[in-house]
């Protein structure tokens, strides 16, 4: 009898007849009319940066907002929440063989360091940063200040796992270290930007990062005898208020069944933040649009959601589960698709394999349509991203698979360079084009595969995914071994 449910819910997962004339009036549509492209060179032009609490953030919220409503949405609402955040305001660094002969070096604060710090050191290479590094050197960072690489040094080990930045530095925190100076993997000098708290609070030590060949220049020099540092930092931190934007299609018979798709409206403040996350939750945008347009009306709601406060720790989906946990909204949530940094994509991806039959079978009426998407698959379980608080209560995540970044944008990730220049049209209208169509099939099909975890499955998935160790860095792991 199981056997057979199973063949029941595999039928039911199946593409409907009429899918295929949808799809292409949607094809049709974002092609002849997309708007995700110009509003978000308006947004750039006219606002700058979205960063979180700042009056740009608040301009970023007031202008999705207004867009949703222009497109036809009466069901558009803010949801706002109250937070601790922070923004960088004076930054120097020094280096030099001793704490009389320092060099300014170009440098950049990383988000959540303290209000005010000012320390000078010695600096210590510590590899990597991870906690394989401090193990094999006990007691080498205590009281001095960990140099470490952003990602994996070359001959570092080709498996080695890496670690975020925020893990790195909290690793570099229970070690004793009071500073911790990271150097960036891009090339050119470009300085990366981002939080160094794994909770979203202030960190205990100062953290700043450098360019990579500033780095690699002082790791070269450690060889050869002792580096020191200067630090001095101001920062703001207090509570703030930012709000998501939500707009939501009723479902046309399961309305208390819902798809979220997000995406972050918010970005950092050393540029407009164009691919970072302009053209993800742009493209969001568009495709809340295009279901407008078309009238589009799935059997399951949807929800259009622009997080606030990714960059500085999910705060925004955080605050969407809270919300949702409080008033029991989130027992509706089935699927939650997330668009962060997306372009261009040629195929689905899902947080599990449950997925794969239905996502392909998706995809396989994009192909039909246009041979350009050419449907793969990929799963896996990731953090970092305003999927993650979703996947942690066990709920399935998904998005798009296998595009890359327009015109060799990857170095502008948090940078400084992270300008509208870097978007491309047409990549933006493949992201809206065939992920509405996900969009409204995931909402469509009768029955979702992909079924919420229970905690003990989550924890699993966890495990398997080897997302135990970050996960307890950031104090994250509330399962007990």
């Amino acid at each position: 009898m199981a056997g057979a449910g199973l063949l029941a819910i595999g039928a039911q997962a199946q593409p409907k007849p009429e899918w295929t004339p949808i799809f292409q009036q949607i094809n049709n549509e974002v092609l002849a009319h997309s708007n995700a492209y110009n509003s978000l060179k308006e947004a750039s032009t006219t606002i700058g940066h979205r960063l979180t609490g700042s009056e740009n953030g608040k301009k970023a919220e007031d202008f999705a907002f207004n867009l949703l409503k222009s497109y036809g949405f009466t069901d558009v609402k803010y949801q706002p929440f109250e937070v601790e955040s922070w923004s960088r305001k004076t930054i120097s660094v020094s280096v030099g063989s001793s704490l009389k002969s320092l060099q300014p070096v170009k440098a950049v604060t990383l988000a959540h360091s303290p209000v005010k710090a000012s320390v000078k050191g010695e600096l210590v290479d510590m590899g990597n940063g991870l906690e394989a590094d401090y193990l094999a050197a006990p007691g080498k960072v205590k009281g001095k200040i960990a140099f470490v690489y952003l990602g994996i040094l070359p001959g570092g080990g080709e498996k080695l796992q890496n670690l975020h930045r925020s893990e790195k530095t909290a690793l570099a925190t229970k070690y004793g270290a009071k500073g911790i100076v990271i150097y960036n993997t891009a090339d050119g000098g470009i300085l990366l930007t981002g939080t160094a708290s794994v909770t979203g609070k202030l960190i205990p030590i100062p953290a700043v990062c450098i360019g990579k060949e500033d780095g690699f220049r002082i790791k070269e020099t450690l060889k050869s005898g002792k580096q020191f540092v200067d630090i001095n930092m101001t920062n703001f931190s207090g509570l703030i208020k930012a709000r998501n934007v939500i707009a939501r299609i009723p479902g046309k018979t399961k309305p208390n069944e819902k798809v979220v798709v997000g995406g972050h409206l918010d970005s950092w403040d050393l540029a407009t933040g164009a691919l970072d996350n302009g053209i993800g939750s742009f493209s969001v945008l568009d495709m809340a649009r295009t279901f407008k347009a078309l009238n589009l009306q799935p059997e399951r709601s949807v929800e259009f959601v622009m997080f606030m406060g990714e960059e500085e720790g999910l705060l925004g989906s955080k605050a969407y589960l809270q919300q949702g946990l409080a008033d029991k909204s989130l027992d509706q949530v089935v699927y939650m698709l997330n668009y962060d940094m997306t372009n261009d994509p040629k195929g689905y991806s899902a947080t599990t394999d449950e997925s794969k039959e239905l996502f392909q079978s998706i995809g396989a009426i994009a192909k039909g349509i246009d041979t350009s998407f050419t449907n793969i698959f990929r799963s896996g379980a990731g953090l970092h991203s305003d999927h993650q608080p979703f996947m942690l209560y066990g709920i399935p995540t998904g998005g798009a698979a296998g595009g890359r970044l327009p015109n060799n944008g990857g170095p502008c990730y948090h940078a400084d360079c992270d300008d509208f220049k870097l978007v491309d049209d047409m990549g933006m209208r493949n992201t809206v084009r065939f992920n509405a169509m996900l969009t409204y099939a995931l909402a469509d099909v009768p029955v979702i595969p992909a079924r919420r975890l229970n905690d003990e499955e989550t924890r699993e998935l966890m495990i398997k995914s080897n997302l135990k160790e970050p996960l307890t860095i950031a104090g994250e792991w509330r399962w007990k071994d």
